[in-house]
């Protein structure tokens, strides 16, 4: 599997967006596009699935123009979590996964053998098998996103883009979600690209991470390579401190206070005054 940006103008309306972008998503590892808001991160995430339309340059799928493909074809050859996501009103969990088949399955006919094994594996795999008879929009944040990733799943493909998956949800669940497609990446071989904008949760999963300002790649390599003092400064405005997380071993970003901490005076009771309890 092969995803790659040649040159690309992207833009909405008459605004561009990117101009002149170029990169390639890494076969098999995890990639984790940064940037601050407004670089273009979503919409070259968003080019990469086609779900924007280059104003010049080209993206390739496997070597071949993806404005060539058919749609069909692509959604059995990447799969595509977008930012906002819509479901469908009183749907449970494993009829949602099941619009995963919808690229393999033949317009007329029963699922075939091949159909629900891969909606089972991707409820299993994404540990939303228990909720399938649960609705949607009934489920918290996290679970609902595990649900997306399992319709995801269910699609068979190589290659998963998410724009910002973890956006909304609490620490715990950003982890969760995380390790998930660490998992899928380890064990699947999956090619994962995404959005982020928490630097360590980027340098802690990522293998390869891409850095956007004003629509351009700034930079791009591991972790190591790319989260430096420079590259904070320059891109981010930030100041940091760039340590090394003692489990992983790959860098811990800190950023530092823009203003000196202001210097607390004790408080002192005066006699008489009431206290708090």
């Amino acid at each position: 599997m092969r995803l790659s940006a040649e040159g690309v103008e992207l833009r909405y309306d008459r605004k561009v967006v990117a101009r002149n972008l170029s990169l390639e998503i890494p076969d098999n590892q995890v990639s984790v596009l940064i940037g601050p808001n407004g670089s273009g991160k979503s919409t070259a995430l968003k080019s990469l699935a086609r779900l924007l339309r280059p104003a010049g340059g080209r993206v390739l799928l496997d070597g071949a123009s993806i404005q060539s493909l058919p749609t069909k074809e692509i959604a059995r050859r990447l799969a595509i979590l977008p930012q906002v996501l819509t479901t469908p009103e009183a749907i449970t969990v494993e009829d949602l996964v099941w619009f995963g088949r919808h690229p393999h399955r033949r317009t007329v006919g029963a699922p075939s053998p091949q159909d629900r094994e891969m909606v089972e594996w991707a409820l299993r795999s994404t540990d939303t098998a228990a909720l399938r008879d649960q609705y949607v929009d009934q489920l918290s944040g996290g679970q609902r996103q595990r649900v997306w990733i399992a319709v995801c799943l269910a699609q068979q493909t190589d290659l998963l883009l998410l724009d910002e998956p973890t956006t909304f949800l609490d620490v715990t669940y950003q982890l969760e979600l995380l390790d998930l497609l660490a998992r899928l990446n380890g064990e699947e071989g999956k090619t994962i690209a995404m959005v982020l904008h928490d630097f360590n949760m980027a340098a802690e999963y990522a293998d390869h991470i891409f850095v956007l300002a004003a629509g351009e790649l700034v930079c791009q390599g591991t972790p190591r390579e790319v989260l430096t003092k420079e590259t904070m400064r320059t891109v981010f405005s930030l100041d940091v401190e760039i340590g090394v997380n003692p489990r992983s071993g790959r860098p811990l970003v800190i950023p530092l206070r823009r203003r000196p901490a202001p210097h607390r005076v004790a408080r002192q009771t005066v006699p008489g005054s009431p206290t708090r309890s």
